[in-house]
């Protein structure tokens, strides 16, 4: 058996709340609430607080009322900072990437971003409400994917000289060979090589089907 842990879950979903309720009560835990939206969350821990009963975690949903945007996961960044030793455990309908960097900013401890579609497997979701109360890390392996490509394009960025980057830069702008030379007061050969080295350190090998100077602009504005 796990160790037992006081939850609070935020959903607006009645059924999926009282779903999630079933899943951990069920495995011994206690949920000592269950609210529908954001500020109500807030208020509720605020209050258990108030009582000396704060949780050990809170289960919420990225997206509740009113607008169904980030809510949810607004709510848990603000628990987050009023209450470090609060685990917070945000579920997804999909990878949302800004709200998980945002959820993940400050320390890892005690925090979980999962997809809805592992409530599924009952025992790895609430061994991942179990971890999270105790202060560990819970992340969907989606999550990790995402977040581990976009940092692999940054560190291919990071090798760029400042003298590249800029260059690069102007060419996201549409900027020629001759453009660049002119705004940076340099020769025409000295931007060919810049470009040549951008090519060579974002991995743009020359190829009849691809145009490399346009695969380096979307490298660096997806970066």
């Amino acid at each position: 058996m796990e160790d037992r842990v006081r939850v609070v879950i935020a959903e607006d979903s009645v059924l999926l709340r009282e779903g999630l309720t079933r899943l951990l009560t069920d495995r011994g835990h206690d949920v000592v609430a269950g609210v529908g939206d954001g500020e109500a969350l807030i208020k509720t821990i605020t209050e258990l607080d108030a009582q000396g009963e704060l949780p050990d975690v809170v289960v919420a949903d990225v997206r509740m009322p009113p607008t169904h945007t980030d809510e949810g996961v607004r709510a848990a960044v603000q628990l987050r900072k009023a209450h470090p030793d609060l685990g917070v455990l945000v579920l997804s309908q999909y990878v949302e990437e800004r709200y998980a960097t945002e959820l993940l900013a400050g320390s890892s401890r005690g925090v979980g971003y999962l997809l809805k579609d592992r409530v599924a497997e009952v025992r790895e979701f609430v061994d991942a409400v179990v971890r999270v109360a105790q202060g560990g890390t819970a992340l969907d392996p989606e999550v990790v994917a995402q977040l581990l490509g976009r940092s692999r394009k940054q560190d291919v960025l990071a090798g760029l000289t400042p003298r590249e980057r800029e260059v690069l830069g102007l060419m996201a702008e549409g900027r020629t060979n001759s453009a660049i030379a002119k705004q940076l007061v340099v020769s025409d050969g000295a931007v060919e090589k810049h470009v040549s080295n951008i090519f060579m350190k974002l991995g743009l090998s020359p190829s009849e089907g691809d145009h490399r100077r346009v695969l380096a602009v979307l490298t660096y504005l997806k970066s």
